[in-house]
């Protein structure tokens, strides 16, 4: 759970303020696949269906690629009113996101950081995370998303997670609408 699921579900809440377009640029078509196998509440394309698209949405989320070239990110960073970058408290993801922001430094874009994969108490890794990342100056939400296997269950049914039928659902569920309302009023403020 990353980047594709972090797409899906801030789409999955911007749709309950507007219409909302989620744009699959993923390689592996992840977005596609997972609304191929249920039932999404906002529309998802792949990059040429959401290029034709895209002037009748409010909202537009793009699931991009999970390395994008230095030049496409920058490319993307100054394309969108917030870049959102998931990653994971271990070492290998935090290693690609302290490089992202290494190339993001010299760009005029906002972005934040999203920790997520965040293991349960007593392991200490996203609280680890978030300090390093805060101590060398990366934005970042507030909210973190927990790891939890309710989001595997959510891909498998081609749900979003608030649809799924398990108690830790509203748990997950209730991460995104934070994040999704630190977007919101990141735009409106």
């Amino acid at each position: 759970m990353g980047k594709s699921t972090t797409a899906l579900h801030l789409a999955t809440y911007l749709q309950t303020q507007a219409d909302t377009l989620l744009i699959d640029g993923d390689l592996n078509r992840c977005s596609l696949d997972w609304s191929n196998r249920g039932s999404l509440p906002f529309k998802v394309a792949d990059e040429e269906k959401g290029v034709n698209l895209a002037s009748l949405y409010e909202h537009i989320v793009i699931d991009t690629p999970a390395r994008p070239s230095l030049g496409d990110l920058k490319t993307l960073a100054r394309g969108c009113d917030l870049l959102v970058i998931p990653t994971a408290p271990d070492a290998m993801s935090m290693a690609a996101t302290l490089q992202m922001f290494g190339a993001l430094k010299g760009v005029k874009a906002k972005y934040r950081v999203l920790l997520t994969l965040v293991p349960p108490y007593p392991n200490k890794a996203g609280e680890e995370a978030r300090i390093t990342l805060e101590s060398i100056g990366v934005p970042l939400f507030k909210t973190s998303i927990r790891r939890l296997s309710v989001f595997q269950d959510a891909a498998l049914e081609g749900v979003p997670v608030n649809v799924v039928k398990d108690p830790k659902a509203k748990i997950a569920w209730r991460s995104y609408v934070e994040v999704g309302k630190e977007i919101c009023n990141g735009c409106n403020g």
